[in-house]
């Protein structure tokens, strides 16, 4: 069980010599349990949660950096712990107190794990979906109110639901916020391992998962972005990076509603429609390949494909 106390007192342990670290999540509250998170430059022997490893208090810097997925070498820690969340739940996870960074987005992944566990997965071979993410809330992007700063408000927490039509079974869950206030931008996620009972029967899309590295670009405009040049003064709008958002409804229908299908097929039809794979085209950032891709491969002119990993190429 944890206690807001060891939560302060971790979060105060940030506090380096004098000098304010950086820091990420500390600790998660599912279903009224709290769970302490892992302990960076601790050693790892003794040490159980529900969260993998991570290794520093640090910022991740780079889009293709190795450590991208879950602030770690992708390995689960030595005494590795699996909460149980009930689909259609909530997940609190807690960052150290106070939070220092207010620009920025707040973003929530899951990936599902083969089997009955996680433990052998390692987290840079993961396929991720989104199932939550805030990024400008109001105002400009160099004057606004930021997701990350509407963390800040709420304790340093951010609550997510998981959503009652993910299918039950094992999963990482991937919180993360991006600091936008440097150049590169600071990216922060840690993961842990759940387990989503009563789950629902609606799983991600092909051209809803991604690996990490690989979900992002150093040059996609929410990664690259100025907050202090003279467009982001009137700019009002900020593009969040990564696949498109988990939709809990799946797929449309191939059908319309209400239609009625014919009895029988034209004998001797004038055209034949070309298929959508043989004319769709990925957006700019857009997914364009990787194993078990289903989506388009060509890219909208005048962007290229580029595989990034085994798993993820993008239109650059």
């Amino acid at each position: 069980m944890y206690k807001l106390a060891s939560s302060l007192a971790l979060a105060a342990s940030l506090y380096v010599g004098g000098v304010a670290a950086h820091g990420g999540v500390v600790a998660y509250d599912i279903g009224g349990t709290r769970y302490d998170g892992w302990r960076p430059y601790n050693t790892p022997t003794g040490q159980t949660s529900i969260q993998r490893p991570w290794a520093t208090f640090d910022p991740i810097l780079s889009a293709s950096s190795p450590s991208l997925a879950c602030n770690n070498d992708g390995n689960k820690g030595p005494n590795q712990l699996t909460a149980k969340v009930k689909a259609g739940s909530a997940i609190k996870q807690y960052w150290n107190q106070v939070w220092p960074h207010d620009t920025g987005p707040v973003i929530v992944y899951l990936s599902k794990c083969p089997g009955s566990s996680c433990d052998n997965v390692n987290t840079q071979t993961a396929q991720w979906f989104k199932i939550e993410e805030s990024g400008l809330l109001s105002g400009t992007v160099a004057k606004g109110v930021w997701a990350a700063g509407k963390m800040i408000a709420d304790n340093s927490s951010w609550t997510t639901v998981i959503p009652a039509s993910v299918p039950s079974g094992h999963y990482l869950i991937r919180s993360e916020t991006i600091a936008l206030h440097s150049m590169p931008a600071q990216f922060y996620p840690e993961c842990a391992q759940i387990e989503i009972t009563d789950g629902g029967n609606v799983s991600p899309s092909a051209d809803q998962l991604v690996a990490f590295p690989g979900g992002y670009s150093q040059s996609h405009p929410g990664v690259n972005i100025d907050l202090y040049g003279e467009a982001a003064k009137t700019q009002t709008t900020y593009a969040i990076p990564g696949p498109r958002l988990y939709d809990p409804n799946g797929p449309p229908s191939s059908t319309t509603a209400g239609s009625t299908a014919p009895t029988s097929a034209p004998t001797t039809p004038t055209a034949t429609a070309p298929t959508p794979s043989a004319t769709a085209v990925a957006p700019q950032y857009g997914q364009c390949g990787g194993t078990g891709w289903a989506g388009p491969t060509a890219c909208a002119a005048p962007y290229t494909c580029k595989k990034l990993n085994d798993f993820y190429s993008q239109c650059v």
